[in-house]
């Protein structure tokens, strides 16, 4: 899967289902502080990664994913980029 449509896949599904202005999404937002994603958001975001990337997001693997670009480079390396 490229890159173009992982972040495609994820700003969708950030808009549509956890609410996220659209206009905050950029690689160097921080997913917390920047785009508002709380736990329970991100119990959400966990099940839509599932849903449409085929694996389970694994929270300690998450630790030190701050920002969209990084969570972009999560889902790229269980994935595989192309």
């Amino acid at each position: 899967m490229k890159r173009e449509e992982i972040e495609k896949i994820v700003k969708t599904f950030l808009v549509e289902e956890i609410e996220v202005d659209e206009s905050a999404i950029a690689p160097d937002a921080l997913l917390k502080e920047d785009l508002g994603i709380d736990s329970l958001d991100f119990v959400d975001i966990v099940v839509i990664v599932e849903r449409n990337f085929g694996f389970k997001i694994k929270a300690e693997e998450m630790t030190d994913v701050r920002t969209l670009g990084q969570f972009y480079d999560y889902i790229e390396s269980k994935v595989g980029g192309a």
